[in-house]
């Protein structure tokens, strides 16, 4: 059950589900086909009217693509931003020394063009692993950055897709120092997508008023509580990226952990986030459902989260949830295997509702009614495994045949 300063903060919340980052004020977005993939829009930009406090998350895959590197670089030395640019259909990763200057004159075209210091462009792609991106079709994108006709935040949303299904995004706004602050989220990611993070990329923006270090604060709870909590499939990506800027145009007051309102601004934010990762793991390559599972009683916060993932993980409960089989058996292995600190005596679980699992033992339900409730293309997971204090919730999918389909022909 919510606590009564959770559910005031909602009420406060002013959600815009066709919102994205160009929605705060300040902030423009888009894209446009360059040639990268045969019809679809493939280059995007993001670009903040000042320069920007930047914050970013990045994936733990020690072949970090060249993009990721040089847009990491930036932030740890500057802490702003002022435009970042992405490609998809190709990600410039494991690419060596060529991908890395590649990476580079992408960053400078964009600063020449936009008449920027190249340290405040920030780079992304995503797409295939292991070839270099042919640069003639990229700075052609980058001449044509902040063009009339190319400014849309949807354009920009559908060019970062790759095996997507759908588009990603959202906005939300809150009041804080009186002032209405706006944050803008859009992501995209489909298959190996697992924490921490995975070939997912996630763009926040907002028109608060916040340094980078602060920032960076924010962003890190969030994405532990939110992109760090999804999988689709397990494998973790070399590519995966949150950034978040903030230029302050709203001009509350500068927010800090300090700051009476920072509770208020932390929410709106993992709405944002949680929502895109909710959205990621729902369109999981070949995914018919989108899987949640909600862990209380665990000793710590640290070892619900182990629990919750483990749960949404396992491909014998991804499996078993796609064929709508009632199968508890499947998520008791996973609660088990994921902590030594489990009391099976005092584990509980609920399945789409139906209670299956008391103090251990199985428990006697209508399978037909539970096979119905199996039918619905949300499905949530409940387990209590003891009298801590731990909780956290994890997203999945549903593990399909069109999953092997898609992946199997991904080059081709």
């Amino acid at each position: 059950m919510k606590d009564i300063e959770t559910i005031d903060i909602l009420d406060q919340l002013n959600v815009d589900l066709q919102g994205d980052v160009s929605s705060p004020s300040g902030f423009v977005a888009g894209g446009f086909h360059v040639g990268l993939r045969k019809k679809r829009k493939d280059f995007g930009w993001i670009y903040s009217e000042n320069e920007a406090a930047a914050a970013g998350v990045y994936t733990l895959n020690r072949f970090k693509a060249a993009p990721l590197q040089v847009t990491e670089a930036c932030i740890n030395n500057n802490q702003t931003l002022q435009a970042i640019v992405v490609n998809s259909a190709n990600a410039n990763a494991c690419t060596g020394e060529k991908g890395l200057q590649d990476a580079k004159d992408t960053q400078t075209w964009v600063a020449e063009q936009l008449n920027l210091p190249a340290h405040n462009v920030g780079v992304a792609s995503t797409g295939v692993i292991g070839s270099f991106l042919p640069m003639d079709k990229i700075k052609y994108g980058t001449q044509n950055v902040m063009k009339d006709g190319f400014n849309q935040g949807d354009f920009f949303s559908e060019a970062i897709l790759t095996t997507d299904t759908m588009t990603k995004h959202l906005s939300v706004q809150v009041e804080i120092d009186g002032e209405t602050v706006t944050i803008g989220g859009t992501a995209k990611g489909s298959g190996m997508i697992h924490p921490n993070m995975a070939t997912m990329l996630g763009f926040v923006t907002t028109d608060a008023n916040i340094e980078s270090i602060d920032l960076t604060t924010a962003l890190k709870q969030s994405v532990d509580q939110s992109f760090n909590m999804i999988t689709v499939d397990g494998d973790t990506s070399t590519n995966d990226m949150v950034l978040f800027m903030a230029n302050g145009q709203a001009k509350n007051n500068a927010l800090t952990p300090a700051h009476s309102e920072w509770h208020k601004f932390n929410y709106a934010l993992n709405f944002v986030t949680q929502y895109l990762a909710k959205a990621i793991a729902k369109d999981g390559e070949g995914a018919t459902k989108l899987v949640t599972a909600k862990v209380k009683g665990a000793v710590d916060s640290e070892e619900a989260r182990m629990i919750a993932k483990s749960i949404v993980s396992s491909n014998l409960v991804k499996s078993a949830i796609h064929g709508e089989d009632a199968n508890f058996g499947r998520i008791i292995t996973a609660i088990g295997y994921a902590s030594q600190n489990v009391e099976p005596h005092e584990t509980y679980v609920t399945l789409a509702e139906v209670p299956v699992v008391a103090e251990g033992m199985a428990l006697e339900f209508d399978e037909l009614q539970l096979k119905e409730q199996l039918e619905a293309d949300t499905i949530e997971i409940e387990v209590n495994v003891g009298s801590g204090e731990g909780e956290a919730a994890a997203y999945g999918c549903d593990l399909s045949y069109d999953y092997i389909r898609i992946n199997a022909s991904y080059r081709t």
